[in-house]
């Protein structure tokens, strides 16, 4: 009498079908991530070399969507938002799901909408003799509370992530590079603030520190989890 062995795909321990689908969309996400937050720091910089030639010390980075080549910057600020989305969408496929979690993955959305939401809303260039961040129109100041908004939710969000990260099994090595550059963006919101009313010459700094931190989030988060899909 024969006996008929079961499927591989049946056997105890052995990976499904689904779960392989599932592995494989994750590590395309956060691919994505990694990716796009690259090339939107590599975007910045050539920008930052081409005409007008802002300043990259004294003034913000949003000025780098007026001008001849703005409509590039406008696209970068669209595919952080896209990047965003994929890296949020890569951490929920992840455990433990608590109220952390989804906490810290509402706030990063929502940061990223708001990074989204720059390209529709044109920043004023102040004139030089201006104190600081001076929006002279409604399109300008909409565009300062939006960034503002997004860099507070961000930092907010990756905070709690950073703490949930800590107690993944699986994507606990995410959590020292994460703490660290949640320190620098805090560094730079905070210098961001003060510089916007004692030292407006050095507004352009501040905010790249806490993009750094920001972006630098999102990569080192994102390489953790191509390797764990």
């Amino acid at each position: 009498m024969s006996t008929q062995r079961p499927p591989v795909q049946q056997m105890r321990g052995a990976p499904s079908a689904s779960d392989a689908r599932a592995s494989r969309s994750t590590r395309v996400l956060a691919t994505v991530a990694l990716a796009g937050a690259v090339l939107y720091v590599l975007v910045d910089v050539v920008l930052q070399l081409l005409p007008p030639h802002y300043s990259v010390v004294s003034e913000a980075e949003s000025n780098l969507a007026v001008g001849p080549y703005g409509w590039i910057m406008n696209l970068n600020f669209l595919a952080r938002g896209v990047v965003t989305v994929c890296v949020v969408a890569a951490l929920a496929r992840f455990g433990p799901r608590t109220r952390l979690q989804r906490t810290g993955l509402a706030l990063t959305l929502l940061a990223g909408a708001c990074s989204a939401a720059l390209a529709f809303l044109p920043t004023d260039i102040p004139s030089i003799d201006a104190p600081g961040l001076a929006p002279t129109t409604a399109l300008g100041a909409g565009h300062l509370a939006v960034a503002v908004v997004g860099f507070v939710t961000a930092l907010i969000g990756f905070a709690l992530l950073t703490v949930w990260l800590r107690g993944s099994d699986r994507l606990r090595a995410a959590y020292p590079p994460a703490a660290v550059l949640t320190g620098v963006a805090l560094v730079g919101l905070v210098w961001l603030g003060v510089a916007a009313t004692l030292a407006p010459g050095l507004i352009g700094l501040a905010e790249r520190l806490c993009l750094a931190g920001v972006l630098g989030w999102v990569i080192a988060v994102a390489a953790v989890l191509r390797r764990r899909s």
